[in-house]
């Protein structure tokens, strides 16, 4: 009998635990529902503010050029037109890529990060685990700015979905009209040196050697000293980049280095074992053993490039801009040389998709679709405006014919300011790979300078048919391609340093095809067909 009622007992305390635990339930659901109706009505799916009342992010980004974005011009007029507080932590340029992936790993990471340039590899690992969400879907319906982009350029599209199909980033794009940013740096000759020497603007590689001659031995300068320097580089991988489209290599953009299509057999082609890369090499060494060739071509760095440009003493120069390098006027951009087969295409032409990690949400942050709003303003036209110029009579002015250009806040800073400095207080674009789109009408940077543009003008129509936007790969491809691949192009780097240099004489040139395949190239062209497989599958 007691047992009995202890268990009608038992079962009545049951019963009120469970009555407990389902009015917990439902109250719990009815505050996660009246909390998603909030958010809701807080939102605005078009125009600004795009919440009403303020809310709080945290993005990660890089302390560079303006080391503290926190109190910057251009994001403190946007909280007010967003409504939307970012809380900016800063990591320095330095330790940014170990300390962010100890973030991720670790799992202290912010709601976004922000320029801080995600690699394809951690936005399939990162993605993949759930760290970083999936964009797609919000893409579509919260970034009309980005999706026309999109629409109207497949290629990028290709370019940031992942293996697995999803979309972990918002890149950083080149508008594929702007030729002068989408050639990056470009081959300069000095006018006043070929106007001393009674000479035609070379257009073939032999004529550009026989300029660089004359400059070296005639004193152009008419100085009496013979103080001219041939052509001027940082490293060889500018040169390299430029110097191929003259052999018929590089038909596919500087994105992919070491691969490309041989245009007799359509089959992917390894550039650096190719008879033209030979070909170009000697071309190179050619130059360097004469004295063409800066001496210390592996050792400058740029800015002591940049100082010495200063004295107007290159003949040629491979660069951004000489005019905002150097501060010099007389260099003028050179057309494409023809090579000894007859190519002439500009192979030194980047790819519209210049990075696919410049921005990406984690799944700790509570406001996503805010954020892709806040987020793709950078992608239309206004937003382009207002990232690269930022506000209108404070940093810049329009003129009459609808151009903008800085006012005297940055051109003429009543603080003393330097122009990078002046950028650098009020704007974040420089030296860091934003989210965005750079549009010729509004960037001033060294390839939005009317020399640079009007260089480009001269070879438009020598661009490679088709630019390959950065592949990417599969964690497991990764693995090889940061293994194998990290082999063969720390091999090829090395070699061809040592061809140009005359350390190692062309006579190895069999012995130095050999080795690569032997450190695993098959292997490496393997995962390249993979990639590219992929790539022409999204295309369909």
């Amino acid at each position: 009998m007691k047992l009995k009622k202890f268990s009608i007992f038992a079962v009545g305390l049951l019963l009120i635990f469970t009555l407990l635990a389902a009015c917990s339930s439902d109250s719990a659901g009815g505050e996660k529902e009246k909390d998603d109706e909030a958010k809701a009505d807080n939102f605005n799916e078009e125009g600004f503010p795009i919440v009403n009342d303020t809310i709080e992010l945290t993005f990660v980004a890089p302390a560079d050029a303006a080391p503290d974005w926190n109190d910057i011009l251009v994001y403190n007029k946007y909280e007010e037109m967003t409504n939307m507080d970012i809380k900016w932590e800063m990591i320095s340029k330095d330790g940014l890529k170990e300390k962010t992936n100890l973030m991720l790993a670790g799992g202290d990471y912010p709601d976004a990060f922000h320029s801080v340039g995600l690699s394809t590899q951690d936005l399939i690992t990162y993605g993949g685990q759930g760290v970083l969400i999936p964009l797609n879907d919000l893409i579509d319906k919260y970034a009309p700015n980005l999706t026309k982009i999109l629409d109207e350029n497949p290629d990028i599209k290709q370019g940031i979905t992942m293996p697995d199909g999803n979309i972990y980033s918002f890149p950083r794009i080149f508008d594929p009209e702007f030729t002068s940013v989408m050639a990056g740096w470009k081959l300069w000759i000095n006018e006043d040196f070929l106007k001393a020497l009674d000479m035609e603007e070379p257009e073939t590689l032999d004529e550009f050697y026989e300029y660089l001659k004359a400059a070296k031995e005639q004193d152009p300068n008419g100085n009496g000293e013979s103080d001219e320097i041939g052509l001027s580089a940082s490293g060889d991988s500018n040169l390299i980049n430029h110097f191929k489209g003259s052999f018929g290599l590089g038909n596919r953009g500087v994105a992919h280095q070491y691969v490309d299509v041989d245009p007799e057999t359509n089959e992917l082609r390894f550039i650096p074992i190719d008879d033209g890369y030979k070909e170009m090499l000697q071309y190179l060494n050619k130059l360097y053993s004469e004295g063409l060739i800066i001496e210390d071509l592996y050792t400058v760095k740029s800015e002591q490039t940049n100082a010495r440009g200063t004295d107007g003493l290159f003949a040629a120069t491979l660069t951004t801009n000489p005019e905002s390098g150097y501060g010099r006027e007389e260099y003028i951009g050179a057309n494409t040389l023809e090579g000894p087969h007859g190519d002439k295409l500009y192979s030194n032409y980047r790819a519209p998709l210049v990075h696919s990690g410049a921005f990406s949400i984690t799944d700790k942050n509570q406001y996503p679709e805010e954020t892709v709003r806040w987020l793709d303003y950078f992608y239309g036209d206004e937003g382009s405006k207002f990232y690269f110029m930022g506000i209108e009579g404070e940093t810049y002015v329009e003129n009459e014919d609808g151009s903008v250009e800085y006012s005297d806040l940055i051109n003429e800073n009543p603080d003393g300011l330097s122009y990078v400095e002046a950028i650098s207080k009020y704007l974040t674009w420089r030296g860091v790979t934003y989210p965005g789109i750079v549009k010729e009408a509004y960037f001033k940077g060294s390839e939005g300078l009317e020399s640079s543009k009007a260089a480009a003008e001269k070879f438009v129509d020598d661009q490679p048919e088709e630019i390959w936007p950065p592949f990417n790969y599969t964690n497991e491809e990764s693995e090889i391609m940061s293994s194998v691949g990290t082999d063969i192009e720390d091999f090829v780097i090395e070699a061809q340093a040592k061809f140009i240099t005359g350390k190692t004489s062309f006579d190895e040139w069999d012995k130095y095809v050999e080795t690569v395949k032997k450190v695993g190239l098959e292997q490496y062209m393997d995962i390249y067909q993979q990639a590219y497989d992929r790539y022409q599958e999204q295309a369909e």
